[in-house]
């Protein structure tokens, strides 16, 4: 009876067991160098791309349908798979969250950007920049680059860490990887070139629906891991929508008002110059130190998701239970 009783309780809890397990391992020993799952999908997708692309927005949903249907797909029969196994479904969890969790690499590579501007490296720094964001690193200098790195470590915890918790909580081992297959088409075909303008539009779209609820959770878990809640509250509502994007305008902000640093302004992404709102133009410039402050903001805010998630299934089985109990 007390081994039904434990299989019982890790079914029901698989999540929970399996999401704590994956960050675990995550936080051990970061992404593989060579052969990782988002890796693969990516290599995928680019094969897709080349045989369906067309300078229209219909061949981009197909695009989209086939990539995130088909893992959501694959995820589903996995979880399917194991469903009577309280201990693989377990495993099964762990290994997906880990393999859409970046939370580790991101703060290494942040740290080591920060390394290099710290001991006045430019050309080491500008090197391993492309590693973490977008932006062209030959026009950016030192303070600049240091900008750069805080404003991706903000919204890389949101796009990848609590995201993809939020949707595992809610929909499982399909949910987690459906959603990084997602925001992975995002970063390959969403943004605004000429090839993906119109053929990317469906996943551009698609990632800030499926952002929408993980860039929210990590605005509130950064106002409440920050250290500056009212500054970061302040920050949130009054520059937000400023930023041309739905989901990082928020994460942004409230890092920044957490921080207590200023964010955006004028930045360059292949050749094409913006220039963004400031946000929290109450702060200071951002300094190298608060690279790894805003590390350490985000390993809280993942914490705090992780608990959020966990709690939140918890309760909502309890209430499934005891519904089903008094019926």
């Amino acid at each position: 009876m007390p081994g039904r009783i434990r299989a019982s309780r890790l079914s029901r809890d698989g999540f929970v067991y399996g999401a704590a397990l994956g960050l675990a391992v995550d936080r051990l020993v970061g992404d593989p160098r060579r052969g990782h799952p988002v890796a693969v999908f990516g290599r995928a997708a680019a094969a897709v791309e080349q045989r369906l692309h067309h300078d229209h927005r219909g061949w981009g949903a197909l695009h989209t349908a086939v990539c995130a249907g088909s893992t959501a797909a694959l995820g589903a029969l996995a979880a399917r798979a194991v469903r009577d196994r309280p201990a693989a479904a377990v495993a099964l969890t762990a290994a997906s969250v880990w393999a859409v969790v970046g939370g580790t690499t991101l703060g290494r590579e942040a740290r080591a950007i920060g390394g290099a501007l710290a001991v006045g490296d430019l050309e080491v720094a500008r090197e391993r920049l492309p590693h973490l964001c977008g932006r062209d690193p030959q026009s950016l200098d030192g303070p600049a680059m240091a900008r750069a790195v805080v404003e991706s470590v903000a919204e890389n915890t949101s796009d990848a860490v609590v995201g993809a918790l939020f949707w595992g909580a809610v929909a499982g081992v399909p949910g987690l990887v459906a959603f990084r297959a997602v925001n992975t088409l995002d970063a390959m075909v969403g943004h605004k070139s000429p090839r993906h303008r119109r053929f990317g539009w469906a996943s551009a779209r698609l990632d800030d629906v499926a952002g929408w609820p993980g860039a929210r959770l990590t605005a509130v878990a950064a106002t409440l891991a920050g250290g500056n809640p009212r500054g970061a509250v302040r920050a949130w509502r009054a520059d937000a929508d400023k930023h041309p994007s739905p989901n990082a305008g928020p994460v942004e902000a409230s890092f920044a008002g957490a921080l207590g640093v200023r964010l955006g302004g004028t930045l360059s992404y292949g050749g094409r110059v913006e220039h963004r709102p400031v946000l929290n133009g109450e702060g200071r410039p951002v300094e190298v130190a608060d690279i790894d402050r805003a590390v350490r903001l985000s390993r809280r805010v993942t914490v705090l998701t992780l608990a959020a998630c966990v709690g939140g299934r918890m309760i909502i089985g309890a209430v499934k239970r005891a519904k089903r109990r008094n019926a």
